[in-house]
């Protein structure tokens, strides 16, 4: 199969199957991929957890640089992801692998940036970080490795979300799942075995990505993709620079809020002690396995709104829009309920030799788990905004949770209420987050439904036989 008729095969797919069993097909493998990722983060919590309290708290620490990582890629990956499926909606095939081109070595550039003075300045970084006296060197020790391996964390990321704005999640889903899972096998023979202690885990991390890298990038290499990446496709015009990054700017924001927001928690909580910093981290890392699932769900949403955005397939749209919500709310609801039930075991998992750790976290587990489902409607309306190029919205969206909401949260709240402070200042940002977002999405959805009033909706020709083959008796 040549690569205009997987093109147009695909084009036909995103735009005339239903929308449902769409949306599943190609959140199935999301979901796995964002579940194992996730999963993995938390299985470095746990192996790490056994090396004590403080090596624990490292871990925490660490994960705000990992974030500033993700924020870099997520902002590339994901810009370049919703510009190609629009590329792609609209069949301009070419625009569309000069995107993912400049995308991919742009990530690259931009990982080494990361790498080199964070290498230079690796003490003074963990002390902004928030790394009490007990925790610094095992978060220098654990730091130092992950920032190796940031070019090629740059570059995976971005590889992800172009294979899946192409509708190519499953090769997504293989590349991912393979490294992360790797990744958790290696964990106790490179701590325990190998004795390298928290620096084990660390190089665990690294080649767990090496090896994703390199799966993704062979479906590139076999041309199994419908873009490519070449050299010869880079773009200089800073026209196409300019809209990857305006297009990926909202994911930039919400993830280095993330990283920002993650430094505020735990300079808040060291004020209680490594304990207060280990139950945060472990929080934390629990709810990013809760909220990977509604993540993954709504990616799986994201190439759909892009393609028919760009297809100006508006009705389809507004019913990917609303199927996502419903399975979303409920989805989420349905797992934080077990978790609310379950707390102190899912906390006992990590630390269970230090019961301090464990009544300060179940706690915070508790009431985030409380009022997590209401996320849904943010997160999904975020990559909604971001998939059709609303980047206004879509970054408002962004830097609510973690930014406008959270920071003057985690920074007042402890003044009045102490350790509670801290243990309510995210769920008390995300119901914030809910009131607002409805407000920044309304006016859209009602433009949206003019839209499709007006008549501007193209039906597709299968669609149409479809309902006329049932209304014959």
């Amino acid at each position: 199969m040549n690569a205009t008729t997987d093109a147009r095969q695909q084009f036909e797919r995103m735009t005339e199957t239903p929308i449902p069993r769409l949306i599943c097909s190609l959140a199935g493998p999301t979901m796995v991929s964002m579940l194992i990722s996730a999963g993995y983060n938390l299985a470095d919590t746990y192996f790490v957890g056994q090396l004590g309290t403080s090596a624990t708290g490292a871990v925490g620490v660490v994960f705000s640089l990992m974030a500033v990582i993700q924020a870099v890629g997520f902002m590339l990956g994901m810009g370049s992801g919703g510009v190609i499926s629009r590329f792609l909606g609209q069949k301009r095939n070419t625009e569309a692998t000069q995107a993912a081109s400049t995308a991919f070595f742009t990530a690259i550039a931009a990982g080494f940036l990361i790498m080199i003075p964070g290498l230079i300045f690796s003490g003074s970084l963990m002390r902004l970080l928030g790394a009490t006296d007990t925790i610094f060197p095992y978060a220098q020790n654990y730091a130092q490795y992950i920032l190796y391996g940031a070019p090629i964390m740059c570059a995976t990321f971005v590889m992800n979300n172009d294979l899946r704005a192409e509708g190519k999640a499953f090769f997504s889903m293989i590349g991912i799942a393979t490294g992360c899972i790797l990744n958790v096998f290696l964990d106790p023979l490179m701590i325990f075995t190998f004795h390298l202690g928290i620096a084990g885990a660390a190089i665990a991390t690294v080649i767990g990505q090496s090896v994703s890298f390199v799966i993704l990038i062979f479906n590139y290499v076999r041309r199994r993709t419908i873009v490519g990446i070449s050299v010869k496709h880079f773009s200089y015009k800073w026209s196409m620079h300019g809209e990857i990054l305006r297009t990926g700017m909202p994911s930039f924001f919400r993830q280095g809020l993330a990283s920002i927001a993650t430094i505020a928690l735990n300079v808040s909580a060291a004020l209680y002690g490594d304990a207060a910093v280990a139950a945060m981290s472990i929080v934390g890392r629990s709810f990013f396995f809760i909220l990977s699932a509604l993540l993954g769900f709504g990616q799986g949403f994201q190439p759909v709104a892009g393609y028919n955005y760009g297809a100006k397939c508006y009705a389809r749209l507004k019913q990917a829009y609303w199927f996502c919500l419903r399975v979303g709310f409920f989805g989420l609801l349905v797992l934080c309920s077990a978790a609310f039930l379950f707390a102190p075991q899912i906390m006992a998992l990590f630390r269970r030799d230090d019961p301090q750790v464990i009544a300060i976290g179940a706690f915070a587990f508790r009431v985030q788990c409380a009022v997590m489902p209401l996320q849904t409607f943010v997160v999904i309306s975020n990559m909604l905004f971001q998939s059709i190029g609303k980047a206004k919205q879509a970054t408002w969206l962004a830097v609510l949770r973690q930014g406008l909401c959270f920071l003057p949260a985690i920074v007042l709240l402890p003044r009045f209420f102490g350790i509670l402070g801290v243990q309510i200042s995210q769920p008390a940002a995300d119901c914030f987050t809910f009131v607002i977002a409805l407000f920044i999405t309304s006016p859209f959805l009602r433009t949206l439904n003019e839209m499709i009033h007006s008549g501007n909706c193209p039906v597709p020709e299968k669609e149409i036989a479809g309902k006329t083959e049932k209304s014959e008796p």
